[in-house]
């Protein structure tokens, strides 16, 4: 086989289509093969790294300064990292905050996770702009030497996302319960020790921030695998239910997860709040559609118009897929588009306190503009209790 090697250049990423992309590995030494993504955010890396929705995907980051505030671990979205690498224009530099404890290299090395420096990201943006997310394998050998026919050969097997169901693999595969708040500046981390109401997640790959974001609104949390039957849920007799976000195909996973949700419409009249993956399963439950984006939308400065009231949020967004807005039931109403490319971004059932939305409100990392869905989820419950 041929052989290529550059000089003083550790580490490559080939796209399937043949391009290949020189520089300079760190982390974790090997390959790995996944769907190419891009994130705009400029904070925040860790969080992306280890959230659940970003697996079998390798992030590029627009930003340049990745590295620089090290790791620490209040900061993991998940116990581990999901992400299967990441992208950046500069080597990361030593860590410069009051709360790091790891430099990300070795963060990364520890986790198995191949970091690639010295890539020219904007161009790499634009081929994902404009021909899609794009499969690739990334290789870091400190020797310098690959088999670029190999990885090009790898980078075109590779299955995509389409059609997969990825959730099962990040789910919790035991039930556990969660009390831990939102963090703040006085406090950290504390627990919500009088919950007022009984939440059921169903864990597709739900971030922590999110299990948070319910506890900082009074939920007593209970987390459940992404399987668990619609029987098992109601005989917990939840408050309400919370569909989280996740990775993969939402009709793959809606095999099995849009019966579950389906059952419990038709068994209860309880309060439903569904999150990205969550938000794209509900969807499906309630008689629509989805389908895989261009390139997705993944950052934390995204404009979402809100159509009952007329504002605009900016939001925290990470999804490949999406609702077919066109395909909502009349008794389903479309409530937030993006304004990017007006792509759907919430949804509610008529006459029930049933919602979602595709963004990311508990952000972490992105704005916190949208908090007040968790509110309106405990304001639903309270409802519920007192009708």
């Amino acid at each position: 086989m041929t052989m290529s090697s550059k000089q003083n250049l550790t580490a490559c990423l080939v796209l399937a289509d043949g391009s290949v992309f020189y520089g300079h590995g760190f982390g974790a030494t090997g390959t790995k093969v996944a769907e190419l993504c891009f994130n705009t955010s400029i904070t925040g890396y860790q969080e992306i790294m280890t959230d659940p929705s970003y697996a079998n995907q390798i992030v590029t980051f627009t930003f340049p300064h990745i590295g620089n505030t090290g790791a620490n671990p209040d900061d993991n979205e998940a116990p581990n990292p999901h992400a299967a690498g990441l992208v950046v224009k500069w080597d990361p530099t030593n860590p410069s905050s009051w709360r790091t404890q790891h430099h990300l290299s070795p963060w990364l090395k520890s986790r198995n996770l191949i970091g690639i420096g010295g890539i020219d990201t904007r161009r790499l943006t634009r081929i994902i702009r404009q021909k899609g997310s794009p499969h690739v394998a990334v290789c870091h050998n400190p020797q310098g030497i690959f088999n670029i026919k190999n990885l090009l050969k790898k980078a075109q097997a590779f299955e995509g996302l389409e059609g997969i169901d990825l959730a099962k693999g990040v789910s919790c595969s035991e039930t556990y319960s969660w009390s831990e708040k939102k963090w703040n500046w006085s406090e950290g981390y504390v627990n919500e020790i009088a919950p007022k109401y009984k939440v059921v997640a169903i864990d597709y790959g739900a971030k922590h921030n999110i299990l948070r974001c319910l506890a900082s609104v009074g939920c007593e949390v209970i987390v459940l695998p992404s399987n668990t039957s619609a029987k098992s849920i109601l005989e917990l007799k939840p408050d309400g239910v919370f569909l989280s976000n996740g990775p993969g195909d939402p009709a793959a996973t809606g095999a099995y997860a849009v019966p579950t949700i389906k059952s419990i419409l038709s068994q209860s009249v309880l309060p439903i709040f569904g999150i990205c993956l969550g938000h794209q399963i509900l969807a499906l439950a309630l008689g629509g559609k989805t389908i895989k984006m261009n390139h997705g939308h993944h950052g934390a400065n995204h404009p979402v118009k809100d159509l009952e009231n007329n504002k605009v949020e900016i939001t925290s967004m990470n999804h490949g897929f999406a609702v077919d807005g066109q395909s909502l039931p009349s008794d389903v109403i479309e409530t937030h588009i993006s304004l990017f490319d007006g792509s759907n971004c919430g949804i509610r059932l008529k006459n029930r306190p049933v919602f979602s939305v595709q963004y990311h409100p508990e952000a972490s990392p992105g704005p916190q503009d949208s908090f007040y869905l968790f509110e309106r989820f405990a304001d639903a419950m309270e409802a519920a209790k007192l009708a």
